[in-house]
């Protein structure tokens, strides 16, 4: 198993190909782990937002993340995203997750529910206390309609199955209180491409990345040369990024994500709906930033 408690680097939020008939495409699939091995990226997340895991059945989820295990052979760590509205569901999925071989698992709020602080608390906790492998938490307050409070955030950074959060609410004000616990048994991570030189200069390990999916290596280079303390060549990275990273998040994710990867070349631009595919506008101010950076003619 993967050295998962000290990971730090570019994990990717990877995205699930679909065909045009809409079934997995795990040829695809081996296309995109096969990018991120030969390109820098720290560990995979499969099944998250970007994953569109929301979308698919929990047979799909297993296969996805299997399928990514096999092709990886212990190459890098695998993240299985395990969340749920229903509590129940998400422990199901969790137990599901660590028994094919992921190395972690990243837990959502209950979004929808919103629920309040206890049951919150709860939610995680029914997962953390059933299951063996370690947890990432995941705070994203603009998609789930809840956030996970501080008090919470102080109790749950406590239990032994916890490693880290996935801070992505867009706020340097939140970080910057969570950054009040982080040890080397409780990590955060960016979930926010536009941010994560601002969250490692809180102590930050790295980050979650949409991004990261179309620039493996130079998000890879951004965490590594910061961490390494070259926090000028961190900055010019996220700078010189910025209008790209911009330009994925101008329809909801992972829409655009996708379509970069299918001008890439990598993937068949497939979604399943309520996902679809971009307008013209939007579109032609992605590509016009894909080139900015040379990814395309």
């Amino acid at each position: 198993m993967s050295d998962i408690r000290n990971l730090t680097g570019s994990i990717v939020a990877l995205v699930t190909p679909f065909t045009e008939a809409g079934d997995v495409d795990f040829k695809a699939l081996d296309r995109l782990v096969d990018f991120h091995l030969a390109n820098g990226t720290d560990g995979i997340l499969v099944l998250g937002t970007t994953g569109e895991s929301s979308t698919m059945t929990d047979a799909e989820d297993v296969a996805v993340a299997q399928h990514v295990i096999n092709r990886v052979d212990g190459a890098m760590p695998i993240i299985g995203g395990a969340g749920s509205n229903a509590t129940h569901e998400s422990l199901a999925k969790a137990k599901s997750l660590q028994m094919i071989g992921c190395d972690a698992l990243l837990l959502i709020t209950p979004y929808y529910n919103k629920s309040n602080e206890e049951g919150i608390y709860r939610h995680f906790l029914d997962v953390l206390d059933t299951t063996e492998i370690p947890s990432i938490l995941y705070n994203i307050p603009g998609r789930t309609g809840c956030s996970i409070s501080e008090h919470n955030v102080a109790r749950l950074c406590a239990h032994p199955n916890v490693m880290g959060i996935k801070e992505a609410s867009g706020s340097i004000s939140y970080a910057t209180t969570v950054a009040q616990y982080l040890s080397d048994d409780f990590r955060m991570y960016s979930g926010n491409d536009d941010m994560v030189v601002p969250v490692l200069s809180l102590g930050g390990s790295g980050v979650i990345s949409v991004w990261a999916n179309i620039r493996p290596q130079e998000a890879h280079d951004m965490v590594a040369s910061y961490l390494a303390h070259d926090h000028e060549a961190a900055l010019r990275i996220q700078l010189d990024e910025l209008k790209l990273i911009q330009a994925l998040f101008c329809e909801v994710n992972p829409i655009p994500v996708k379509a970069a990867l299918a001008k890439m070349g990598l993937i068949t631009e497939s979604y399943r709906q309520p996902l679809w595919p971009m307008a013209d506008p939007t579109r032609a101010h992605l590509y016009e930033a894909m080139r900015g950076v040379g990814l395309i003619d």
